[in-house]
């Protein structure tokens, strides 16, 4: 019996009736050779860490576009790290298994845009068939990461990314728990860091809301992370009391009125929004220019621009487009 076998028989040991088991994994879309060693969601874990699209999140947007801000506000590695490190706290506090909720949560936004939901915006006018990140995350797993040979993720991974937002549950409990987190985490730091930008004040934020889930980001996290883990235990499906998951959605509503649709978060997006839309046009007219092969043509400039980080996208209309 190798390492990996070992796992898999301590998994029933150790982990709820409820929780995803290794072994039992639906597979992958090609079969491929297991290790002697991990698991096959430690593998699943492994190729997205190792991967440029994930190391490409380091320089793409949360809020504050990654190029012009301080080191000390959130982008999109560090919304996916966050989410990661929640997730698996849940998982593993409902023995549920960590390794696949970790690598749906490393995956999950692998298909964002550079410049965030702004660039995601752009996108899903422009393109013939809409732009959604979960998709394109899915897609860059599938079909476009190393060198279009896609990193051939298993079946329960594929979904959790796919389903980790709309309103399509993942069909594992662990895929569950990434949905939840996602918005657990960006919803918490982004008031962190909107406070650190001087555009909201603790007293401005909801009252009611603070009182039910804590006046300061651990307390928020810890409130809804208890919450989760209380009315989910020994259940087939991640759920959260009504009483916080209203507080909690009522914070998000509160973000968007008063934080992201602010003019001075707008008035940026409006001039990223430009960028996307400009080198849209300009690869869909000079596609021989793009540094990957072009097939279909406007999905092929979606695929390169998505692809993008902030930097190299306001690079690109630099040399594109001043003397």
């Amino acid at each position: 019996m190798n390492i990996r076998e070992r796992e898999e028989k301590l998994e029933y040991k150790i982990l709820s009736k409820y929780a995803s088991k290794s072994d039992e994994s639906l597979g992958r879309n090609k079969v491929d050779e297991l290790c002697s060693i991990r698991t096959i969601y430690q593998q699943d874990r492994d190729r997205i860490v190792h991967s440029k699209p994930f190391r490409r999140l380091k320089h793409k947007t949360q809020v504050f576009i990654s190029a012009y801000v301080g080191d000390h506000y959130r982008t999109r590695l560090t919304h996916t790290l966050e989410v990661s490190q929640i997730s698996r706290t849940i998982a593993k506090a409902l023995r549920l298994n960590e390794y696949l909720t970790e690598a749906i949560a490393l995956g999950h936004d692998l298909g964002h845009t550079p410049f965030g939901h702004s660039g995601e915006k752009v996108l899903n006018e422009i393109a013939t068939n809409g732009f959604h990140h979960n998709e394109q995350s899915l897609r860059i797993v599938k079909e476009i990461a190393k060198k279009d040979r896609g990193l051939n993720l298993t079946k329960e991974v594929q979904d959790g990314i796919l389903n980790h937002t709309g309103k399509i549950l993942p069909f594992t409990l662990e895929g569950q728990i990434v949905k939840i987190s996602d918005r657990i985490a960006y919803i918490n730091h982004d008031i962190d860091d909107a406070i650190r930008a001087g555009l909201l004040t603790v007293e401005e934020l909801p009252k009611k809301d603070i009182e039910i889930l804590g006046e300061t980001h651990s307390q928020r996290i810890e409130t809804l992370v208890i919450d989760m883990i209380e009315n989910s235990v020994n259940k087939n499906k991640i759920e959260q009391s009504e009483k916080i998951s209203k507080s909690m959605l009522s914070l998000r509503s509160f973000l968007y009125d008063n934080f992201y649709m602010r003019k001075e978060i707008r008035c940026k997006f409006e001039k990223t929004e430009r960028i996307i839309r400009i080198l849209f046009e300009y690869y869909m007219e000079n596609p021989e220019e793009m540094t990957i092969e072009v097939r279909d043509k406007e999905q092929t400039v979606i695929d390169y621009i998505s692809g993008m980080t902030d930097i190299y996208a306001i690079n690109k209309f630099k040399n594109i487009y001043l003397p």
